[in-house]
């Protein structure tokens, strides 16, 4: 049986620590900070992050050198015999396309899943990659399932300040100026390639019900209440998102939530202060 070696990015929320206990190898993700080069838990923590996005510093998200992606590739084919890399959504990032061009001068030993996901959700890819894997499926076999299950998640994430989609241009200068004034909360989501407007609702408390709607919506009528997994996610203190997650499991008393930090290259475009809500259509192995 073939050895298969499961990596992502750090993207996914699985920290360096955390992918030693699993076993995945973990690609940081790089960061521009006023031109400076960061990478993010290597030279970059999640709080100096923050200080420098809240502080009005030139935060930009970058994609992998390919030297860094090949060389993390080639490492771990000096021990297995092929590499599943799942790394973040190409419609998030060209970070996706880039390593399934590098990957055809593998000759199959190396298979990119392009599978639409990001942070909470594509770290549940990786646990399922892992799943397969000890059921003793191929690189092969994991990526073709993994992307037949792809548009199976759904992200809602609500913001505290419009102050970094106006920053990228999500939104116009004067519909953040109105939203301010107003106390509007925009929900947004991620089901599948992008980050999409969902609603846009007055205050905190109604931005929370939205979301919480929204994926009582998906598990009843999108994944035909078949199981999923629960996730939340947050760019706000932990205290804020420990309550976050008390709210999601009063609402769902049945189901255990598994919770992290929002990856860094969300929180570049939605800032501190965010609050996400995430499920994950359990896969059948």
């Amino acid at each position: 049986m073939s050895r298969v070696a499961v990596l992502t990015d750090s993207n996914s929320g699985i920290t360096q620590a955390a992918g030693k206990e699993l076993g995945v190898g973990i690609l940081p993700m790089p960061f521009f900070i006023d031109g400076e080069e960061y990478f993010e838990e290597i030279t970059l923590s999640q709080k100096e992050f923050y200080e420098r996005l809240k502080a009005n510093h030139d935060v930009k998200t970058s994609q992998p050198a390919p030297g860094d992606v090949m060389g993390m590739w080639d490492k771990y084919l000096e021990e297995y015999d092929e590499v599943v890399y799942i790394p973040m959504s190409s419609g998030l990032s060209s970070s996706c396309e880039t390593a399934i061009m590098l990957s055809t001068d593998y000759d199959g030993k190396v298979q990119v899943v392009n599978n639409q996901r990001i942070s909470v959700t594509q770290r549940q890819s990786v646990l399922d990659a892992l799943k397969l894997r000890d059921a003793g499926k191929n690189a092969a076999e994991i990526k073709e399932i993994l992307e037949k299950v792809k548009l199976e998640s759904s992200i809602y994430i609500t913001v505290d300040t419009l102050k970094y989609l106006k920053k990228g241009g999500r939104i116009t200068p004067a519909a953040a100026a109105i939203g301010t004034v107003l106390n509007l909360k925009p929900v947004l989501q991620i089901q599948g390639e992008k980050l999409d407007a969902y609603a846009k609702v007055r205050g905190w408390k109604q931005a929370k019900k939205t979301m919480l709607d929204a994926i009582e919506k998906d598990m009843l009528h999108r994944f035909g209440k078949q199981p999923v997994h629960l996730e939340a996610a947050y760019t706000c203190s932990k205290e804020e998102a420990q309550k976050w997650k008390e709210e999601i499991e009063d609402r769902f008393p049945e189901y255990e939530v598994d919770m992290d930090p929002l990856s860094l290259s969300v929180a570049c475009h939605i800032g501190p202060g965010a609050m996400a809500v995430a499920c994950s259509k359990v896969l059948t192995v």
